[in-house]
């Protein structure tokens, strides 16, 4: 009679088969939160544990900061106060020429009865840390749900326009940069005024795009947003044209630009409040409710007519 003695170990499935089972599982998660956002509570509650220790992380680089900047020379505070005060001084006529046609300007208006440009709102925000991921263009401020951050909130500098935010946190929120390959803004060429949307190449550039190869396009064009996508306000500075590439093969031409903002190098942004929503005019508003009604009342008609049928 045969008798083998038991195995010392207890041994589990086979690793391959373990191999097999993760990656299967990992595949199917990754498929899942990309089509579902089915991991994205996950995520914001995890996001209350690690800020506290991205905060401790990022603790002594504040502290030598702060310390390096205490110790600045006092010559050199005095030297900036007197600059300042002479640019004031020297900036003083231009200011209140330009009051001065604000409301002249405001008065012209009122009286044409024409609509005030929308102004622009929002609160200041600080960037924290540049995202992990090689491919992508975003970065990280310290402003999240609650400051009433919302996910399609513009974002700009003291130049132009920077990005968008695209994932919000409880305590910080996460922006898309322009130069990143899945953004796109409208824009509108100050000289020409011809309309198109710039695209981000991913490597701190953008490129014009559906220009036919004969446009008018120069180099050193400014490119504003035209404020046709509802996110942005119109006028904000975007990018500039540095080079442009014509071939006679090609039905559009390849236009290079660069950020005006400074997308790549800057600390403080920010945060603009959403573009409210335009009310429809009042006799378009009952065009647009009759056309429904009446296609409401088509498509009960043919279905009556269809029920009888059957």
């Amino acid at each position: 009679m045969d008798h083998q003695p038991p195995p010392f170990f207890n041994r589990g499935p086979a690793p391959l088969a373990l191999l097999t089972f993760y990656i299967a599982l990992s595949l199917a998660l990754l498929i899942a939160d990309a089509r579902f956002q089915t991991l994205e509570m996950l995520r914001q509650g995890l996001s209350l544990f690690t800020h506290p220790v991205q905060n401790l992380a990022h603790l002594p680089g504040q502290v030598v900061e702060q310390v390096s900047s205490y110790f600045v020379s006092l010559a050199r505070l005095q030297e900036e106060n007197a600059q300042l005060k002479r640019t004031r001084l020297e900036n003083v006529s231009s200011l209140l020429r330009t009051k001065q046609l604000e409301s002249e300007n405001q008065r012209l208006r009122k009286l044409l009865e024409l609509k005030e440009r929308p102004t622009a709102h929002g609160q200041l925000s600080q960037i924290l840390f540049s995202a992990r991921d090689p491919y992508s263009r975003r970065v990280v401020i310290d402003k999240g749900l609650q400051d009433h951050v919302q996910a399609g909130q513009p974002v700009i500098d003291d130049a132009g326009i920077v990005g968008q935010v695209t994932r919000v946190f409880p305590f910080v929120s996460e922006v898309t940069l322009i130069t990143d390959k899945e953004q796109s803004v409208p824009v509108q060429i100050v000289r020409t005024g011809q309309r198109s949307v710039v695209f981000g190449l991913g490597n701190g550039q953008l490129e014009l795009r559906f220009l036919p190869a004969n446009t008018d396009v120069q180099n050193n064009d400014l490119l504003v947003t035209s404020g046709l996508d509802g996110i942005y306000l119109a006028g904000f500075p975007v990018a500039k044209v540095v080079r442009i590439d014509r071939d006679a093969t090609q039905a559009f031409a390849r236009i290079f630009c660069t950020p005006i903002a400074g997308v790549e190098n800057f600390g403080e942004v920010l945060v603009l409040a959403p573009r409210p929503t335009v009310a429809l005019p009042e006799p378009l508003a009952k065009q647009t409710a009759a056309n429904d009604r009446k296609s409401a009342n088509k498509a009960g008609q043919g279905r009556k007519k269809r029920a009888k049928k059957e």
